[in-house]
């Protein structure tokens, strides 16, 4: 991970959008997923890949497969925010197995394996205890949907008036790993991708927390989903049933 963060840190890089000016991507994602694609493929020979760059979708017919997102907060990086981050994680069988999210400005470098805890520079995370009423509450409108933006405005609000406030970083992996930490305690967003939450989500649950999509069940490692998370259980389900009040299905 930090032989790829050089490529990331590095200056001198070229921006280009994917379709639409929100959805960004430089030349360091494309070297970043080049270098770990071909580095992580030499040391788990005969595993899949889905990666946000390229479209590349590899994952049919192996045990073990890799969710990258090169950089995640691309948008962030782009414009010299170091509230960025590369994500990587594994599953076995079609569960999450191990994920490292490592924000190289940040200097932070967020680790788990399934069944034994979860870490930042080597030190054991923990989610905080604080009650729903005085959490922090990470989120995002939906940025590349953004008919969906009143839509996503309306849950805020409900959370945000039984909540203490809202925060957001503009990287979900980042700000997933802060819930780990017990720097927030909730967390909502409508729609992300699979490499997005992938490592960050069991970085989560390892430190104690919980995590879930819409119909109360993981948030799935292979096609986009909402994700819901928070410091314990009670807390998710009181988001869940928070945006349960505004839609009966997802809007995709």
């Amino acid at each position: 991970m930090r032989e790829a963060a050089g490529l990331m840190v590095r200056s001198g890089f070229e921006v280009h959008d994917k379709g639409t000016i929100e959805n960004l991507v430089t030349s360091s994602d494309l070297a970043v997923q080049d270098f770990l694609t071909n580095k992580l493929a030499e040391l788990l020979p005969g595993s899949g890949f889905l990666c946000e760059e390229e479209d590349l979708n590899d994952i049919a017919g192996h045990e073990y497969v890799w969710v990258i997102d090169p950089i995640d907060g691309t948008a962030n990086y782009a414009r010299g925010n170091r509230n960025c981050c590369i994500s990587v994680a594994l599953t076995k069988g079609g569960e999450q197995y191990m994920g490292v999210v490592y924000s190289p400005w940040r200097g932070e470098c967020y680790y788990a394996k399934k069944g034994q805890g979860s870490y930042c520079n080597g030190a054991r995370l923990k989610v905080s205890d604080r009650p729903f009423e005085n959490g922090l509450l990470f989120t995002a409108m939906s940025t590349y949907r953004k008919e969906w933006s009143r839509l996503c405005s309306d849950i805020i609000y409900d959370l945000y008036m039984q909540c203490n406030d809202v925060r957001r970083t503009g990287s979900a992996a980042v700000e997933l790993c802060m819930t780990a930490t017990g720097y927030n305690d909730l967390y909502f967003e409508l729609r992300l991708m699979p490499w997005d939450y992938a490592a960050a989500t069991l970085i989560l649950k390892e430190a104690g927390g919980c995590v879930c999509n819409f119909k109360g069940e993981e948030p799935s490692l292979y096609v986009p989903d909402m994700v819901i998370a928070a410091n314990n259980e009670a807390n998710c389900r009181r988001i869940l049933d928070t945006v349960r009040r505004h839609i009966d299905k997802l809007p995709y």
